[in-house]
């Protein structure tokens, strides 16, 4: 059922080309919403173009993109004010610090860091002007960071960092700033995961592969039970339309058992528990079969 300060208003999803951002575009579409649904490709954008969907191409890294998205919103033709953000656009490059180069960090952050704050500061003033919301998808790799998360959970760290500020700096201004922690979801950023995983690791040492193998071989283990077990991206999706919909949010919503574990864990566990545990987890995933 849509609420009376939905109809007639604009959200934009980032990375809405499947998992948890096609499912929120589809979602809020359902709420009332007409969804602008960011995607790379056109061959994304005519999968998802729906009754209240209209697909956008968003590469939140070019500049041009940004500047014919706020374009797009400023020259409404129905005059609909922006009411939500929702960042949701990421890559994930794993690897141990010691592989990664020096290039994949930077795509890293580009992409969960920079691209997300360049669309958001473009987007800002109409954001305040509508009272809006802004509602950054992070991760459980941004409370907890893994062995072999390094590049991934420092951004969604920094992310972590960059929401707190500024919903320090514009809450008093009418937006509110809301951070969603997921936990397993199962999206197909575990396959293009894997993906990079494999073409890093083809570019180890001798001696890097006999170091991590071990822990090659638990990445692996966890994110095929990630896309196994994880939670639907529907059900992720319910959540973040909780947090738009709700009239004071909570400052940070959680998705799944393991994200509320992993955003509570820091506070009463000191790191040296959390290395053990990790280290055992990492020990029993690796000698997962399957």
């Amino acid at each position: 059922m849509t609420t009376s300060y939905q109809t007639a208003q604009l959200a934009i999803v980032t990375g809405a080309s499947t998992g948890i951002g096609r499912a929120t575009a589809e979602r809020l579409a359902a709420d009332g919403f007409h969804v602008l649904a960011g995607v790379r490709k056109q061959a994304d954008a005519q999968k998802i173009a729906a009754p209240g969907i209209e697909p956008v191409i968003l590469d939140i890294t070019n500049d041009d993109h940004i500047a014919s998205l706020l374009d797009r919103v400023t020259r409404d033709p129905d005059g609909r004010p922006l009411r939500v953000l929702v960042n949701n656009a990421g890559v994930a490059v794993n690897a141990p610090v010691e592989v990664l180069s020096i290039e994949d960090w930077r795509y890293q952050f580009d992409v969960s860091v920079f691209g997300q704050i360049a669309l958001t500061r473009a987007l800002l003033p109409l954001l305040l002007a509508s009272h809006g919301r802004i509602v950054n998808v992070t991760s459980v790799g941004g409370r907890v960071a893994m062995a072999n998360f390094g590049a991934y959970s420092a951004a969604k760290f920094a992310m972590e960092a960059v929401s707190d500020s500024l919903r320090r700096e514009v809450e008093a201004f009418g937006v509110t700033v809301v951070k969603i922690t997921p936990g397993a979801v199962s999206t197909n950023l575990t396959e293009s995961g894997l993906a990079a995983a494999a073409r890093i690791t083809d570019t180890m040492t001798a001696d890097q592969r006999e170091r991590y193998d071990e822990l090659g071989r638990a990445f692996t283990a966890q994110a095929k039970a990630f896309a196994r077990d994880g939670v639907s991206p529907e059900r992720a999706a319910a959540v973040i339309s909780k947090a738009v919909a709700a009239g004071r949010p909570k400052t940070r919503y959680t998705i799944g058992r393991d994200g509320a574990m992993f955003t509570f864990m820091p506070r009463i566990a000191s790191d040296r528990l959390l290395d053990s545990m990790l280290r055992m987890q990492n020990k029993r995933l690796a000698k997962t079969k399957g």
